[in-house]
């Protein structure tokens, strides 16, 4: 599974039912707004409720592709 796969449009979380993110081609689908991962096992999407396990804040940040959090310095 690919970011630009036609399938990733109609894949929904199955707790809120909205769209779920590809961080990472074949590595797992994610809600960001549940904070829920789902694997990706043989190139099946496993969307039972039972599958998909809550991330971390360190986590949730790496699988938005957000740079790190700023370490409380205000200047160089």
């Amino acid at each position: 599974m690919t970011p630009d796969d036609p399938l990733l449009k109609i894949l929904a979380c199955p707790l809120d039912k909205g769209p779920l993110i590809l961080p990472a081609p074949g590595d797992a689908l994610y809600n960001p707004r549940l904070r829920r991962r789902y694997p990706i096992v043989d190139g099946i999407p496993q969307l039972l409720p039972s599958s998909g396990e809550t991330v971390t804040d360190t986590e949730h940040t790496r699988l938005l592709g957000d740079p790190p959090a700023d370490s409380g310095r205000s200047g160089p």
